[in-house]
């Protein structure tokens, strides 16, 4: 991870992250205990996946690792996708658990 560009995407990479696996609330204290709830419910499932199509592009690339930049890139990423389906779950009166 050597150029700004790099980096900068990688901060909003996480930011999305933190976003969309944000959970409001009148309270702040339970808007921080709901997020984080979110995110360890999500986070197996999210590093999982994240292992999984890490080891299919090292395999695609010959064995040939994929630098820890881009390994969180891809975490941040399936957890965008994780925490909008989640969401749309959750706020479409299904209610998980």
């Amino acid at each position: 991870m050597s150029s700004l560009k790099d980096q900068w995407s990688l901060t909003v990479t996480a930011f999305f992250y933190l976003l969309f696996n944000l959970r409001l609330s009148t309270d702040l204290w339970v808007t921080v205990r709901s997020t984080l709830n979110q995110i360890a419910v999500t986070a197996p499932y999210v590093a999982a996946a994240t292992i999984f199509f890490v080891a299919i592009l090292q395999y695609m690339s010959d064995r040939k690792k994929v630098p820890w930049d881009r390994r969180l890139r891809l975490f941040f990423t399936i957890g965008i996708i994780a925490g909008f389906v989640y969401a749309i779950f959750e706020y479409a009166g299904q209610g998980v658990g």
